[in-house]
């Protein structure tokens, strides 16, 4: 794997932010990957791995994940206290333009950023995200999002998940289900295995307003179909139905990929994945 650096920046309430920072090409723009609801850095070491040295990478972690602190006040655990997260990080690292790559939550963030100001995304990744969620899969999130389940060895955390979630990766082995454990769980000082992220982030979730931005996303989506995107689709995704993503991809500049026998949501290292990312940084 790629060496990076940990680095930290600050957010306005005063939390302490971790992202992790891989050295690249400084005449490019560098790639911003922003996670989803639960997820951390973990998710993008991969994609991040094969982009370091030609592109510099940043891998953000939202508050509350990872080893970025948790918010004092959970109902700060809103998409606009991220955003504002994100704009601090710009700023502190000087970035005017940049490529995001956001899922499902780093997607919408994406949206937002375009929309404040679509010159500086010289590129964009929505995976599996876009500006109509759909309702059956929030619920299916509100489920489990905040449960803190914890498990005594990797490998029951593994099975566990391969059981809760198989039907979003049904062709992954148990090798498979032990890297993807230990993305998104972290062994915990009481030697149990946990998710990595704050429980409190289901607070302000279980209402709508804390589910999407309360606004027509429509708008904020056309901002940023002003510059060359792409839109990955799991084939069997609960979050972005077919039919908005057709509607998506109806726009000039924009490329469709759906990955085959995939939920919520692609990994970013499937081999369509990974094609289709480098064609879209060939044009940015």
């Amino acid at each position: 794997m790629a060496e990076y650096e940990d680095r930290y920046w600050t957010s306005s309430d005063g939390l302490r932010l971790h992202f992790r920072y891989f050295d690249g090409d400084s005449s490019k723009p560098p790639v911003i990957c922003l996670p989803g609801l639960t997820r951390n850095a973990r998710d993008f070491e991969d994609l991040a791995a094969r982009l370091a040295g030609t592109w510099r990478v940043l891998c953000p972690e939202m508050r509350g994940r990872g080893d970025s602190d948790y918010a004092k006040d959970p109902m700060t655990y809103t998409p606009m206290h991220y955003l504002q997260d994100v704009e601090a990080l710009l700023a502190q690292e000087g970035i005017e333009r940049f490529v995001s790559i956001g899922t499902s939550l780093g997607g919408l963030l994406t949206m937002l950023l375009a929309a404040a100001n679509p010159q500086r995304i010289a590129a964009a990744v929505l995976n599996d995200v876009g500006p109509e969620v759909s309702e059956k899969g929030l619920e299916r999130i509100r489920g489990y999002v905040g449960q803190g389940r914890n498990f005594e060895t990797w490998m029951h955390a593994a099975r566990a998940l391969q059981e809760s979630s198989g039907d979003v990766y049904p062709d992954w082995d148990i090798t498979q289900w032990l890297r993807y454990a230990k993305r998104i769980m972290v062994l915990g000082t009481g030697g149990r295995i946990a998710f990595d992220y704050d429980m409190k982030i289901a607070e302000p979730f279980e209402a709508p307003a804390g589910a999407t931005p309360q606004v027509d996303m429509w708008p904020l989506f056309d901002a940023l179909a002003t510059r060359p995107l792409l839109i990955l689709r799991g084939e069997n995704s609960d979050i972005l139905e077919a039919a908005t993503a057709q509607k998506m991809a109806s726009r000039p500049g924009v490329e469709l990929v759906t990955l085959p026998r995939t939920g919520h949501a692609p990994t970013l290292d499937e081999p369509e994945s990974i094609a289709a990312i480098g064609r879209l940084l060939a044009r940015a």
